[in-house]
Parts: C-alpha cells; structure tokens; sequence
C-alpha cells in the first residue's frame, strides 16, 4: 500500500478499516439517502455533472443516480476495495482511485460534495481540501458532516486524532467571498423515516451562478 503524507489517509486507505467501514454501509442508506439528497435538489438548478470526495463504495451516489435522469456522476476515494465495487457501477463516468489531498482536477462540475470525510481528515491539511471543493465547483458545494461551532477531536472505534468536528463550512464561507448559504439541515440517527447519522448539512453556492 502507497505511504500517504498524514495518518489519517494511511488509515482510511488500508485494508482493514476499508473493509470493515465497507461492511457497514448497506443497501438500507440508500434509502435514506434518496431521501436526504432529494431535499437538498430540490434548492438546486441546471445540474449535469457532480462529484463526491470520498464515496466509499458509492451509497450516496446510488440514491442520487436513482433522482436524476441524465447527469454525469464521478468520484474519489482512497480506498483500493472501496474503488473495486465503485468501478463496477455503470452509471459512474470516472472514478478516480486518490487521496483527496492528492486529487487535481482538469475539469469542474456543477455540484460538488463531501458527506462524512472532513470529519476524518487532518486539521493541518482542511484547507487544501477546502481549495479542492471550491475549485471543482461551477455553482455549488455540499458540506455535510458531524458539526460543532469549535474544533474539538473525538476517538473513533478505539483510535486517537481520527475524528475532528468543527464548523467546516463557516470556514469555508469566511475562506471565499462569494460563496453564500443557500439552506442547511440537521438530521437526526433517531428521525422515524429516514435517518441519517446526526449529519448536519449546508449547501453553499457561488454568487452569481
């Protein structure tokens, strides 16, 4: 396995972790995602192309394909196992086997997302995962993950500096002056119908676009 820069990527990249985070994404997010990402579309226009930063083995691109008719989906993920089951979906137009930190991009996309990956990567580097997303994007980005207004880290299964929460997308907004906020969403892992793990999302727009 390639050595990444911080240990936060070496960890996610790795066989036992991506297997065992496989193992727990099943068929019924999907669902729930259908659910999740229809909300946010509905505040959205003209979108063809997206991509997602950090898919794993893609439950939140299956619930969006299944929302749109025609629209060009890729994706990044670190993971070699995750990448396997990602190249064998047939609606994905690429997908692109890297770390994020690593990702450069010669092209951008009309939405651009991340869902449940700021929470894991190294504070030191958030700001070039920020100039990633923003760059990527034509119009808009979708920030969703665990949310707290200060940085604070939180062992995860057992393992220090694996989990930050912070308020990721102030920071963006307070980063680049002509995103705005568009609308944001807390969601609950007890919501009766369709629960999400307590994911707070925001989805910011470029002004303009």
């Amino acid at each position: 396995m390639k050595n990444y820069k911080t240990e936060q990527e070496n960890f996610w990249a790795s066989s036992e972790w991506g297997e065992d985070y496989i193992k727990r994404n099943g068929q019924e997010l999907i669902k729930n995602n259908i659910n999740f990402f229809s909300s946010i579309f509905e505040k959205c226009s003209n979108i063809g192309s997206i991509i997602e930063f950090g898919s794993n083995i893609g439950m939140n691109l299956h619930a969006i394909d299944k929302l749109f008719n025609n629209v060009e989906l890729s994706a990044i993920e670190i993971n070699s196992e995750a990448v396997a089951e990602l190249n064998k979906l047939d609606f994905l137009t690429n997908v692109y086997h890297e770390s994020i930190l690593e990702f450069e991009a010669n092209k951008s996309w009309d939405f651009v997302f991340i869902k449940g990956v700021l929470i894991h990567i190294n504070p030191e580097y958030l700001d070039t995962v920020y100039e990633k997303l923003y760059k990527c994007s034509n119009k808009y980005i979708l920030i969703a993950e665990y949310y707290n207004p200060s940085p604070v880290t939180i062992k995860y299964r057992g393992h220090e500096n694996r989990l930050f929460k912070r308020d990721f997308a102030g920071e963006m907004l307070d980063k680049y002056d002509d995103l705005e906020l568009v609308d944001y969403k807390f969601v609950y892992h007890k919501d009766n119908n369709f629960p999400q793990d307590d994911i707070t999302w925001f989805l910011l727009k470029k002004k303009g676009k």
